[in-house]
């Protein structure tokens, strides 16, 4: 029987096209080299390569990929993760939700006072200070704003015209809500006192040599009758509200700015914070210093002790929160995570959060028992002067910020009710 053999030059006239005389010769050459290699006998093309072989190499990448993510379990999302995106979605909430302003009508974001009733202030709004019913603003204007915390619209109940004729920087009250304390630019110092009708009006004026600077920080005991201020000099003045207003302390320090005050609440001790990073603790009952605590080499612009009286916070420009021991005045912690000069700190009523502000806007809410940042609020890029926590009145924890954005911003904590 004849064998039929299939030269290389038969196989590739099948693919390559006909070519012209030169091109010709070069793949005749070519096909000379190879039938030198191919000399034994070969299938017949139709078996060489099968007509119904086709690679889908895509689909077999994807089949491939498919069967990978099967085999590999799925990550489960644990709890407290759950937990997190809930309560970050009850906030997202609270920011965006928009009403009626009671007073004037308009529509107003939910968690911020309305603009057109705060447009009154005219400045930046430098201190606030919290009743268990209202919340009072000391700004660059000379009014002084109460606004009502017991309204969801937190509308405003009352303006103070003509308080402080080139406005106010720092604002006080009593725990019981019934006595106020404010500081104007131009030195002077003004008591108010809360009247039966609900309005606020002066009690009178502390006169001690009334220049700039001779009063700046002030800090009002719980029951509102002693009143402790810092001077441009580093003095510590202690004033009895109840008794004429007369002058009972005066406490020395190294003569640098005091930048900061506060009172104990149980009215043992008086903390400052200074220019020079200087913290002051004086103990009221001796009339002594009891500690020099050590020096945060910066300003400090906030000092606050805790509900407990157990623990005093400093802050300021060293974007750290220090806190301290205050019956054996130790150093006990820090809290880093700011980035920007701290401008004011508060205790919450349970002492179980300690809140904080920042010139860049940022406000922290620091857990004191995990020594940790849980939460950071950052709606704005101005500087915030002024933080306080509102008293305790439901399930959820309420904070109010202010600054040089000119209006209040109110923060509730999501609960899962």
């Amino acid at each position: 029987m004849a064998t039929s053999h299939v030269t290389a030059r038969s196989i590739l006239s099948v693919f390559l096209p006909q070519l012209s005389a030169p091109a010709a010769l070069n793949a005749s050459r070519f096909a000379t080299i190879f039938s030198r290699q191919l000399s034994l006998p070969v299938l017949p093309l139709a078996l060489v390569i099968p007509s119904a072989i086709q690679l889908n190499v895509p689909g077999i990448i994807k089949g491939l990929w498919e069967s990978i993510l099967r085999a590999v379990p799925k990550k489960k999302t644990s709890h407290m993760k759950k937990r997190h995106r809930q309560m970050a979605g009850k906030a997202l909430k609270d920011v965006t939700a928009l009403n009626k302003c009671s007073a004037c009508g308009h529509v107003k974001r939910a968690h911020l006072l309305c603009p057109y009733c705060v447009k009154a202030c005219a400045g930046d709004i430098f201190s606030i200070a919290v009743t268990p019913t209202q919340i009072l603003a000391g700004a660059g204007s000379s009014a002084i704003n109460v606004f009502s915390t017991i309204s969801p619209d937190n509308p405003l109940v009352q303006s103070i015209s003509g308080a402080h004729k080139i406005g106010c920087h720092h604002i006080v009250t009593s725990r019981d809500g019934r006595h106020a304390a404010t500081v104007g630019f131009g030195g002077e110092t003004i008591t108010w006192a809360l009247s039966e009708s609900g309005e606020w009006t002066e009690e009178g004026k502390i006169v001690d040599n009334n220049k700039a600077g001779e009063t700046w920080a002030i800090a009002m005991s719980a029951d509102g009758q002693y009143l402790a201020s810092t001077t441009y000099d580093g003095r510590i003045n202690v004033w009895d509200l109840a008794n004429g207003r007369k002058k009972i302390n005066e406490f020395q320090t190294k003569g640098c700015f005091g930048m900061s005050i506060d009172l104990s609440r149980d009215g043992r001790f008086t903390a400052s914070g200074h220019e020079d990073g200087g913290v002051y603790v004086f103990n009221n009952e001796s009339g002594k210093m009891a500690y020099s605590l050590p020096s945060l080499l910066s300003t400090v612009r906030a000092v606050a002790f805790s509900p407990g009286c157990s623990l005093l916070a400093a802050a300021g420009d060293s974007r750290i929160i220090t806190l301290f021991d205050v019956q054996h005045g130790e150093q006990v912690a820090n809290l880093t995570g700011h980035s920007a000069w701290i401008l004011s700190i508060d205790w919450s009523d349970t002492g179980e959060y300690l809140l904080s502000g920042a010139h860049d806007g940022k406000a922290k809410v620091w857990s004191i028992d995990r020594r940790a940042c849980v939460a950071t609020h950052s709606e704005t890029e101005n500087a915030l002067w002024a933080v306080k926590w509102l008293p305790k009145t439901g399930k959820s924890e309420t904070f109010a910020t202010a600054g040089a954005n000119r209006s209040i911003s109110f923060y509730r904590e999501a609960t899962s009710s």
